[in-house]
């Protein structure tokens, strides 16, 4: 599984980082100059934000397929974007005023006009829902708009971030995976990641950043860890262990009740206390 370490600081990119980055439209949409990619990235379109706050897409499809151009053509390495999908989550229904229905077809519609106005864009199609059967009408209104999804490198899959339950989303993964897609979760929660990492192609997380908030700044110029790269970098590697299908029993990732804890693997004996349950939960304005 291919690991993808969100950030809001779009100069990491030129950075040459170990870990290939997530980055927002809206954190590069309207820069005069684009950094230049030194290693692989994806574009998150920014939906789940600019859905909370307007209830709408203000960026309109032609503007979206410019500024995806420009991102290929100037900062290069694009994995691949994301479409101006519509995610389903109660509160983002709600600032809308659609059914979840209409997200699911807007969704894809979205996809077939991106994919129509720029077919060499490295768009991707995202699945949509609430219930495994939300995802899988979803993924049939592709099939039956003649897209292949088994055909792509990466089909995202959205509106998981913010659940609570793990087991949930290990089925929603397995059923769309047991369809011969390659999936991309956004936003996955890094513990539910140990139980299905096996199953997905990639996914991501910014977490890193609202952990950093409760650590002290490993420098005198940082407040926090909470923009810091070397915490986020920490945070990565530790995430890579946790999520290696090949241990038994995975730890969690570094979180804000570890400020005053090393970061280093704890011995055997320590990891067979039980912790007390921690939060990975993303900040307000998370990417989805």
């Amino acid at each position: 599984m291919r690991f993808y370490l969100g950030t809001h600081q779009p100069a990491w990119l030129a950075r040459g980082l170990e870990a290939p980055l997530l980055v927002s439209h809206r954190r590069l949409a309207g820069r005069r100059s684009l950094p230049r990619a030194t290693g692989r990235w994806a574009l998150d379109s920014g939906g789940f934000t600019e859905l909370s706050l307007h209830g709408r897409w203000r960026t309109t499809a032609t503007e979206y397929v410019a500024a995806v151009r420009r991102y290929v053509d100037e900062i290069g390495h694009l994995d691949w974007a994301a479409p101006r999908d519509w995610m389903t989550e109660d509160t983002v229904r709600a600032r809308t005023g659609l059914t979840l229905r209409t997200h699911l077809v807007r969704t894809v519609t979205d996809y077939l006009d991106l994919r129509h106005r720029a077919p060499d864009l490295p768009f991707i199609p995202v699945i949509q829902g609430q219930t495994i059967d939300d995802y899988l009408h979803c993924a049939d209104l592709y099939e039956h708009h003649g897209i292949d999804l088994t055909a792509h490198p990466v089909v995202g899959v959205g509106s998981v971030c913010r659940r609570q339950h793990t087991t949930e989303v290990d089925t929603i993964a397995r059923t769309l995976a047991a369809r011969g897609y390659r999936l991309h979760l956004f936003g996955a929660k890094i513990l539910g990641l140990t139980r299905y990492a096996d199953t997905i192609t990639s996914s991501d997380s910014m977490a890193w950043s609202y952990a950093g908030r409760y650590r002290p700044g490993c420098t005198p110029t940082h407040r926090t860890e909470s923009n810091c790269l070397p915490w986020a970098l920490t945070w990565y590697r530790h995430v890579l262990t946790t999520t290696t299908p090949s241990r038994t029993s995975p730890r969690r990732p570094p979180t804000r009740n570890d400020t005053n804890r090393p970061t280093t693997p704890r011995s055997p004996r320590r990891d067979q206390r039980k912790h007390p349950r921690t939060s990975t939960t993303h900040p307000p304005g998370h990417y989805r």
